[in-house]
């Protein structure tokens, strides 16, 4: 790493050096690729299912690919990135293999000719996004002392917000600037959605690149000199002692065979029901889960626990407190946001243009236009990214967080209110401050109460509850919308709105240690 100023410290504790706005700008500008390829994925992916023949209950399990996909490949790559170290570096070896495979990946998605090559491709490009991505999250946490790391994550809302700004207008800028066709036969994707695609990939791999070639990175060696290694950790159980793992595998042979039960019993009884197929993915997740608690409580009684899979197990089980909280603030938020990515563009063609025909002029005007919306909140997200820092030394965190999520949850129940699409706009606003903060707030609260060696981890299993609720809305969603709501997805985004207030209110309850130590040091 470059010299940067470094801050007064207690003699004989060594601490991270600040870094200068550039050197936080270089290490940061690979999410605006990132960006770009799930902007586009968010934006038009449902589109392409429609116009490949997918219904629209159907919708939600064909994206259940994406959450899935992170949920094994996060934590996995955070694993080992913790003990990584190559002539470039600990994390930039992902960001560089998860840039090349997503950008093959957006080439080929728009060229789909099937709807079941179209939902594989979903899943090998959400895999690829997904390596590059979580190495990110720890980057911060490697390089900026905790005074900065609300900075460093803010600066990745920037890179965010200004990435989906473009990639998700693009349709409509190829179609309104540049004359692409947005229309074309049935079962066809348009034009102006293969060459946004085409674009995204490249920008995607060469924003990747920048951060790979611009950036450092601290060697093991340096981190353990670091006195923000030896903070205290005492919620995060170490292992060692031989019978604490005969312990702990009794306990989860025990559990993950109640998880296997129940497993069993939920699949037996939706089979003799009549109910949305995708209620399967509970019955399903519960006998998987049972499955690996119960195999690693197995090697662990049997001595066998000096392998990653039975510490990936431990360490999921022993997640710091602040870790546990933030988790069922994640789980509403990011429940809301999914909602909205996958129903936003069934709900403004049906519920204000009026028209579910996927060939219709009226139909890919609509498409287009939440394609613009996406983008407006994207650039409110890109704009508020540096004011929210700002807020959160005035107030705290967690109530900056809170508020962020009210603007969020507002935003999505105006829609039901709305006739004329350009009020969606102002819609955007609050949807944009609420993705702000999500794609800092938490992870700033978060880095504090991780040990560094297993930084990478830990942000990897901090996906767990991005997905979980993704999955559970893949699930969920269809079923309540075609069981109670008429099929109208309109009242998905309701949902939605109603549950990221709830996010808000839940985040008061965050016991933010990070922030206590700034705030004590200022």
């Amino acid at each position: 790493m470059a010299s940067p100023t470094s801050t007064s410290t207690p003699a004989g504790t060594r601490r991270k050096p600040l870094l200068s706005f550039w050197q936080i700008w270089n290490m940061s500008f690979g999410f605006l690729g990132i960006q770009f390829g799930f902007a586009l994925q968010n934006a038009n992916v449902s589109r392409i299912f429609e116009t490949l023949g997918a219904n629209i209950d159907d919708i939600p399990i064909l994206w259940v690919a994406a959450p899935l996909t992170g949920l094994i490949v996060q934590p996995i790559i955070g694993y080992f990135s913790d003990r990584t170290w190559t002539r470039l570096g600990r994390r930039r070896p992902y960001f560089l293999a998860g840039a090349i495979l997503s950008t093959a990946a957006l080439f080929f998605m728009p060229n789909s000719p099937v709807l079941w090559i179209a939902a594989l491709t979903l899943w090998i490009m959400d895999a690829s996004i997904n390596i590059s991505m979580e190495p990110f999250r720890a980057f911060v946490g490697d390089n900026l002392p905790s005074e900065q790391r609300t900075a460093g994550f803010a600066m990745q809302s920037f890179f965010i917000g200004t990435g989906a700004v473009v990639a998700s207008a693009l349709p409509y800028m190829m179609t309104n600037w540049f004359g692409v066709s947005n229309e074309a036969p049935a079962g066809i994707i348009p034009n102006s959605v293969k060459w946004s695609f085409y674009i995204g990939g490249v920008v995607f791999l060469l924003a990747v690149l920048w951060t790979v070639f611009r950036s450092h990175e601290y060697s093991p060696e340096e981190l353990q000199a670091f006195g923000e290694h030896a903070e205290d950790h005492s919620d995060v159980a170490a292992y060692g002692d031989p019978a604490m793992y005969v312990a702990t595998g009794g306990r989860q042979i025990r559990y993950g065979l109640i998880a296997v039960v129940l497993g069993l019993a939920l699949t037996y009884w939706l089979s003799t029901q009549t109910l949305n197929k995708e209620l399967y993915i509970f019955s399903s997740g519960m006998l998987i889960i049972g499955l690996l608690f119960a195999i690693a409580g197995m090697l662990q009684r049997s001595g066998n626990h000096q392998n990653s899979f039975v510490t990936i197990i431990n360490d999921l089980g022993n997640m710091p407190a602040t870790m546990k909280q933030l988790a069922v603030v994640q789980f509403f938020s990011w429940f809301a946001l999914f909602a909205m990515w996958i129903y936003t563009t069934a709900a403004v063609t049906s519920y204000i243009y009026g028209t579910t025909d996927t060939t219709s002029k009226v139909y890919n005007d609509g498409a287009d236009w939440v394609g613009v919306c996406f983008a407006a909140y994207s650039a409110i997200s890109a704009l508020v990214a540096f004011a929210i820092p700002v807020m959160a030394r005035r107030t705290s965190r967690k109530f900056t967080h809170m508020i962020c999520l009210f603007c969020g949850g507002l935003g999505l129940l105006s829609f039901f209110v709305i006739s004329n699409p350009n009020y969606l706009l102002l819609s955007m606003v609050g949807v944009g401050i609420a993705w702000a903060s999500i794609l800092s707030m938490p992870y700033a609260m978060l880095a504090g109460a991780l040990p560094a060696n297993k930084m990478g981890y830990f942000m990897g299993v901090f996906n767990f509850f991005i997905v979980i609720p993704q999955i559970v809305a893949a699930a969920l969603l269809g079923f309540l919308v075609t069981a109670f709501f008429n099929g109208q997805p309109i009242y998905a985004l309701l949902l939605g709105g109603i549950s990221m207030i709830l996010a808000g209110l839940l985040s008061l309850r965050v016991t933010d240690r990070d922030d206590v130590r700034v705030k004590a040091s200022v």
